[in-house]
């Protein structure tokens, strides 16, 4: 406890705060207690500097963050009025505490599926073949302890992440992974953090397999591409446990041979707001820099659903020919 102590002395100094740990129950309310002591310390003080960081309760159920707002919203209408405010205080009580949003009883929703060629086994629970759950794919667990405790293999040689849900269908029905060994990957979307997570943890199980990202060409996608690649802003402390290093396989620019001009879609206003919050990274590597400049520049935007102008078996072609190209094999 008194090494818990003279941790939490640095609480309030950014400059010490680099991770947030996993950590069990019994943990997180000594870390409370004493985040607490420590305020009453510096309200005390001849000269006290009140922090304005607001609190959460946290019921020993695991909630997810629209749960907890919801709960909020009835219990303490002045302070909580939007989802915004609690993700936000959430985020407040990880800093403070230096504990993961799991560790605090909070559960990630999950929208995300896997298919392809992995085992998945639960802790005393039967094998799931991921292979033979047909187009819809397996749907993966919003609960985080159960996901690290995953006893996972592959034979696969790459991790292919899709960034909608109906390529994601189109490339499991084709059975693509039987072509391409391969474990596909998808959130439907902007990612949510159990897919991440989960995408980290076989980052961690098979850091031997390429992960590569097939996007749209626009700035959402490749967004989406960055979320996985680097973290989210708003996880702050927590980012690093679901970030892992995904390379861009597709759509890229020299892609633009490929489609069909009435294919190209003009850039919206979202679009262009999304390219400027791009641009402003500084984690933005200069090719990818490079690429939404072309955008920009062009105006146009181009879905993955373009390249079936060839086909519909061509998807898989394409991205054969775009690892071969990428010197993966």
């Amino acid at each position: 406890m008194e090494d818990l102590c003279n941790s939490s002395m640095r609480f309030f100094s950014d400059q010490h705060l680099c991770f947030a740990d996993i950590i069990p129950p019994s943990e997180v309310r000594a870390r409370i207690e004493v985040a607490v002591l420590n305020f009453l310390r510096i309200l005390t003080s001849p000269a006290p500097a009140i922090s304005d960081l607001p609190l959460i309760l946290v019921q020993e159920k695991r909630v997810t963050q629209r749960e907890l707002f919801y709960k909020l919203l009835c219990d303490s209408p002045d302070y909580f009025t939007s989802q915004l405010q609690v993700n936000r205080t959430i985020q407040d009580v990880v800093a403070l505490l230096r504990c993961s949003r799991f560790s605090l009883g909070i559960m990630a929703s999950s929208r995300g599926l896997v298919a392809g060629r992995l085992l998945l086994q639960e802790p005393n629970e039967e094998v799931v073949d991921c292979s033979a759950c047909g187009s819809s794919g397996h749907a993966i667990s919003g609960d985080l302890n159960l996901l690290e405790k995953l006893i996972l293999k592959t034979d696969a040689r790459y991790i292919i992440v899709v960034e909608k849900h109906a390529i994601f269908q189109r490339l499991a029905e084709d059975r693509i992974f039987n072509q391409i060994p391969s474990i596909l990957i998808t959130a439907k979307g902007y990612p949510d953090i159990a897919t991440r997570f989960l995408l980290h943890r076989l980052s961690r199980a098979f850091p031997d397999l390429p992960i590569l990202a097939l996007v749209d060409w626009n700035p959402a996608g490749l967004a989406i591409l960055c979320t996985f690649k680097f973290g989210s802003i708003g996880m702050g402390l927590e980012a690093y446990r679901y970030a892992c290093n995904v390379k861009w396989l597709g759509l890229r620019g020299n892609d633009l041979q490929l489609i069909p001009e009435q294919s190209m879609v003009p850039l919206k206003q979202r679009d262009l707001q999304i390219a400027t919050s791009l641009m402003s990274s500084e984690f933005l590597q200069e090719n990818y820099r490079e690429e939404l400049a072309v955008m920009v520049q062009l105006g146009q935007r181009v879905e993955i659903e373009a390249l079936y102008f060839h086909g519909y078996g061509y998807l898989g072609k394409y991205i054969a020919k775009k690892i071969v190209q990428a010197n993966y094999i």
